[in-house]
């Protein structure tokens, strides 16, 4: 819209601009939409549409545009008047018009118009217009140099080539010179919107369909979703194999009559073609089963409108054609195409197969058989969606009930790693109405549970887990006690006390196995890690030699450790689990953000803006909105850190509005700590402490019981600065209450910090301390001592350096200067290294404060970057290449390259092999 703004602005130094796309892509909507808005400002609009029908009719598609404009025509020159009035029909009819003057009658109607005020000439579907008119028109337009006048043309690209290949394929009369936006396909998330506007939205496999048939075209986007929603399909949907979606009626007859009169052998390839799978663009001698494309069989599909031929290939002009001409066909033709295209596919058995099933008229064992091999193919490659439909597929087909929910049940654990709850759900309910197999069942109940707690609301989901756990403890401990541990995780996003209570009742239920050791721990560690603490770190001694080398056990291992603040564990973990995992093909699995907090706490923010990057584009890949708030709300907090608070503040808000904040404690809290932070590092004390207040309940509970108390140590520090000292204090002190001896070494730490920081007095050591003022320094000491006293905090950088501040801030004031200058010292290293900007500028005002020389450090350069230079630097001093350093980041080359190009002069650096001393010397630790 902004370049079609700007095409049509009359200071614009173009006059001419052609939107072309294929049909279907919204060039009218947006053609209407440009017309309603430079009216809305004064401009007037003239507009025309092409049509079919009148393609042959001389200047037919002028009259319609002049039409409103009438008495102003009549007031043209005679001569140009008189043309006007021949190419119309109204004149003497002595001889045809004149071309010239017919197009210069054009050319000052429109100019005298625009003396008065803005003129948009609007030609929509200008590949149907007649020559007569796009040559007047085209005269006008290459004359309206200095007119307020702007011709915006919508034409279909496929019409444009074939029609016109002597003008390069542009419309006639507007060569190659003239400016082009070509529309593309809607990407996967712009189609997944727009289905989610219809009246009726499709689910599971009809909406994977759907988004597949149309390949991105918005028009076919719609009208299947109509078709598939409101009843046009008759019969099951297909499941799988390469049978395109019904286009509805409308569509249907449009196709279909295109079809009328074509040879029956044109009919037969044109079948055959639309029942091929894959793309609607295939090599024609491909499979031996169609004519080349230069065979001549072709040509009346082509004039037709129908099939295009561009080299060695044939394609569907539209994606709506091959629906039409498909379902044009009757079922007898369809399966005999089916049947010659398995023929003739021998020797690719994937594709083989899925025309065998599409030849099928009832249940068939042999096929069946066939479609699990192509599962298990696809499985192998990675094609989770695929080989879930091929399983689905085989069941419908297999003769045996019990086979035929064995196979369900194994699409139901495949399509898991699609994201897609409702088919997986759906695939579930078949199995349990073909068989009353315990072990099939409680299978089944698993692969929806393990991915509904992923996408569903926790309040629906919990009990459904919960409840089939309950059902399974007697005759199927083990799948009860999995379908516990997706509780669990059910559990810690929500927040609720109630679940902790039920999963408990349930787990005692169950028998104590040796063999259970690993989900028994996973259960009581997320539901509660800090009752009996103590033991489950014994537990946890126990297991980390049993994850070594098994990279599902080493991210299960690093979460726990991570939910008990053993984060140096969990990091290690991590690193080993995501050198030997792929991970990012693969579904998130529950507690995924854990891997991106354990980095941020252990100072390594850069590996963490890589988690959730990767977390990102797998949840967003697979419509997991969970998932994708867990990111946003981990990467708000390190932007934040970094001094990034406008980008901070977006992505929070992106957490924020992908949750409902009752039914996702977990994620609200962590984006009310990000928007905190973002705002004490603007110096805004009292927004952050709303922020961070927030986080606890009205009488001071944690909202969350994890993921509330690191926020002690913040809310206290910046109470401090808006004067809500009695309150900060009364909630760090029922924390301190609350946790008592199950408090892990980190959460004491930040406990004394926020002790120290709440008792330390307003005055300085010069003014006159108040009764008791006295013991309060002392306690504020003893407070910061203890936080600093573990030698273990300085594996939490960040917090340590924070505290280290504090400290010395609270020193300095009392002119112990010497005390404070190793740790400011020692704190400003580790927020520039960290590149944690706004507390670097603290740490260095009090640095120069306390008489410390503060030279200008290589990552005072690296400050100048943004957040995503910096780490795209980062990566290129430890020699990772464009292409690394884009899959890392999911960006694209191209974008790694422009952002290096931008950041060397900031640098001051020219060359690449420059990178890796500038960012050792800052010694950065990302």
């Amino acid at each position: 819209m902004a370049r079609l703004l700007r095409a049509v602005d009359p200071a614009s130094a173009d006059r001419v601009l052609l939107l072309v796309g294929e049909a279907g892509l919204g060039k009218s909507a947006l053609l209407d939409r440009v017309a309603r808005r430079v009216a809305a400002d004064g401009a007037q609009v003239l507009h025309a549409e092409g049509s079919a029908s009148e393609e042959r009719l001389a200047f037919a598609a002028l009259h319609r545009l002049l039409r409103p404009v009438r008495a102003e025509a009549d007031a043209l020159p005679e001569r140009q008047r008189a043309a006007l009035r021949e190419a119309f029909g109204a004149g003497t009819g002595e001889g045809p018009p004149d071309l010239m003057l017919v197009g210069l009658a054009v050319l000052t109607l429109l100019s005298t118009l625009g003396e008065r005020h803005p003129v948009v000439v609007i030609l929509d579907d200008a590949h149907w217009f007649d020559r007569a008119s796009l040559d007047a028109l085209a005269f006008a337009a290459a004359r309206l140099t200095t007119e307020p006048v702007a011709l915006m043309i919508g034409t279909a690209d496929d019409h444009v080539t074939s029609r016109t290949p002597s003008d390069g394929g542009r419309l006639p009369g507007f060569g190659r010179r003239t400016p082009t936006l070509a529309l593309a396909p809607l990407d996967a998330t712009a189609a997944g919107w727009l289905l989610e506007l219809q009246p009726v939205v499709p689910t599971g496999r009809t909406r994977a369909r759907i988004l597949d048939e149309a390949g991105g075209n918005p028009l076919a986007l719609t009208e299947l979703t109509r078709a598939a929603t409101a009843g046009d399909v008759t019969g099951p949907l297909p499941s799988a194999g390469p049978l395109p979606l019904p286009s509805g009626d409308r569509l249907e007859r449009v196709f279909a009559a295109r079809l009328d009169g074509l040879p029956a052998a044109t009919g037969r390839a044109l079948l055959l073609l639309a029942a091929m799978d894959g793309d609607d663009a295939v090599g024609a001698g491909g499979t031996g089963a169609l004519p080349d494309a230069e065979d001549d069989i072709w040509l009346p599909g082509e004039r037709a409108g129908l099939v295009r031929r561009t080299g060695r290939q044939v394609r569907f002009r539209h994606p709506m054609a091959r629906s039409g001409v498909y379902h044009a066909a009757p079922a007898d033709a369809r399966r005999a195409a089916h049947r010659t295209l398995a023929d003739a596919l021998r020797h690719e058995p994937d594709r083989r197969s899925r025309h065998l099933a599409a030849a099928c008229t009832g249940p068939d064992a042999a096929v069946s058989a066939e479609l699990e091999l192509t599962a298990d193919r696809a499985r192998r490659r990675g094609g989770h969606a695929a080989a879930a439909a091929a399983q689905e597929h085989a069941a419908q087909l297999a003769p045996d009930r019990e086979d035929s929910a064995r196979l369900l049940v194994e699409a139901a654990a495949t399509a898991v790693l699609t994201g897609d709850l409702p088919w997986v759900e759906e695939l579930a309910a078949g199995a349990r109405a073909r068989t009353d197999d315990a072990a099939l069942l409680s299978a089944a109940a698993l692969s929806a549970g393990r991915l509904a707690v992923l996408t569903a609301r926790h309040s629906v989901v919990f009990p459904r887990l919960v409840d089939a756990a309950a059902e399974l403890t007697e005759d199927q401990p083990e799948a009860a006690l999995d379908l516990l541990g997706s509780a669990a995780v059910v559990r810690f996003y929500s927040g609720e006390e109630a679940h902790r209570v039920r999963v408990r009742q349930i787990q005692r239920r169950l028998p104590a196995r040796d063999a259970d050791i690993w989900p028994r721990a996973w259960v009581r560690t997320v539901t509660d890690p800090f009752e009996h603490r103590a033991e489950l770190i014994d537990v946890l001694g126990k297991l980390e030699s049993e994850a070594d080398g098994h990279p599902q056990r080493l991210v299960v291992f690093g979460i726990m450790s991570w939910l008990l603040d053993e984060t140096p564990r969990a990091v290690r973990a991590f690193d080993e689990a995501l050198d030997r995992w792929a991970a990012r093909d693969s579904l998130p699995e529950g507690l995924g953000g854990a891997i991106a907090w354990a980095y941020v706490e252990r100072g390594r923010w850069a590996r963490a803006r890589e988690a959730c990057a990767r977390l990102t584009a797998v949840g967003s890949a697979a419509g997991l909105d969970h998932a994708v708030a867990c990111a946003a709300a981990v990467d708000a907090a390190v932007l934040a850190f970094q001094g990034d608070t406008a980008a901070a503040r977006a992505r929070a808000r992106d957490a924020l509005d992908l949750i409902d904040p009752l039914e996702s404690r977990s994620v609200a809290v962590y984006a009310r700590r990000a928007l905190g932070a973002a705002a004490a590092a603007d110096g805004s004390y009292e927004a952050a402490y709303d922020q961070l207040r927030a986080v606890f309940t009205r009488d001071g509970a944690p909202v969350h019981y994890h993921a509330s108390c690191p926020a002690l140590a913040d809310l206290a520090a910046v109470a401090v600065r808006s004067g809500r000292r009695e309150e900060a204090a009364a909630i760090v002190e029922r924390a301190a209450r609350t946790l008592g001896e199950n408090a892990s070494p980190r959460l004491r730490a930040l406990i004394s910090r926020a002790r120290g920081l709440l008792a330390a007095p307003e005055a300085t050591a010069d003014a006159t301390e108040a009764a008791g003022g006295a013991e309060a320094t002392v306690d504020a000491e003893s407070h910061f001592r203890a936080a600093l006293a573990d030698p273990d905090r300085t594996y939490w950088p960040f917090e340590h350096a924070q505290t280290q501040l504090d400290f010395a801030e609270w020193l300095r004031r009392r002119r112990r200067i010497a005390e404070a200058r190793p740790l400011l010292t020692e704190a400003l290293e580790t927020f520039r290294r960290l590149e944690a900007r706004p507390w670097a500028e603290r740490a260095r005002a009090e640095a120069r404060a306390a008489g410390l020389g503060v030279p200008r450090a290589a990552s005072d350069a690296l400050a100048q970057l943004s957040p995503q230079q910096r780490q795209i630097v980062a990566l290129a001093a430890r020699g990772l290449t464009n292409r690394a350093i884009g899959e890392r980041l999911f960006l694209s080359p191209r974008t790694v390259g422009s952002h290096l190009y931008r950041s060397f002069p900031k640098l001051g650096i020219t060359a690449r092999a420059q990178l890796r001393d500038l960012v050792e010397g800052a010694g950065e630790g990302g």
